[in-house]
């Protein structure tokens, strides 16, 4: 889909609590967003497929990690249902099973809405067909610190990548 001069392009990242994965997509893509002067017409935010944590803030361990790397974040655990897909234009997966669930909701609704897994946006990754588990950005709740900041370097590439063809799709009703 693409954007239109009534209301902004809304991209949402999902993951399965909202907690740990998607609050680091829905960061770094702010941040890009941004930095790319497409802020005003760009929405981003991000929910979870399951309803564990809603109303809680981000783990502890991705609020650490977007700090470290220097990342402004304000988190809310929320949960996606139905109902969102009338506002959104690309909903964004962490993995097959979180694109699954997302799949399933979307057909009920009549909604035009694009669901793509986030690492397919990975130059280095390109060709893989989605879904695939070799997209997959693993969820690193019951891991180290250091799986925290693995997913940050995979979500900070997908999203370089996301950002070209973000820019594209606006400038093409600019």
């Amino acid at each position: 889909m693409t954007p239109t001069s009534t209301r902004n392009y809304r991209v949402t990242i999902v993951c399965l609590g909202n907690i740990c994965r998607s609050p680091i997509g829905e960061a770094v893509l702010r941040d890009r967003v941004a930095r790319s002067g497409l802020a005003d017409i760009v929405e981003v935010d991000s929910a979870g497929t399951g309803d564990w944590h809603v109303g809680q803030g981000a783990n502890p361990r991705s609020v650490q990690v977007l700090d470290a790397h220097g990342y402004d974040h304000d988190h809310t655990a929320r949960q996606i249902d139905e109902s969102w897909f009338a506002d959104i234009d690309l909903v964004i997966a962490m993995d097959t099973s979180n694109f699954a669930d997302i799949r399933a909701l979307i057909p009920s609704t009549e909604q035009q809405v694009e669901l793509r897994m986030l690492r397919a946006f990975d130059p280095a990754l390109a060709g893989i067909p989605e879904p695939d588990a070799r997209l997959d950005v693993p969820d690193p709740y019951h891991g180290t610190d250091e799986d925290f900041v693995l997913v940050l370097r995979m979500v900070e590439s997908a999203v370089d990548g996301l950002m070209s063809i973000l820019s594209e799709r606006i400038a093409a009703v600019r």
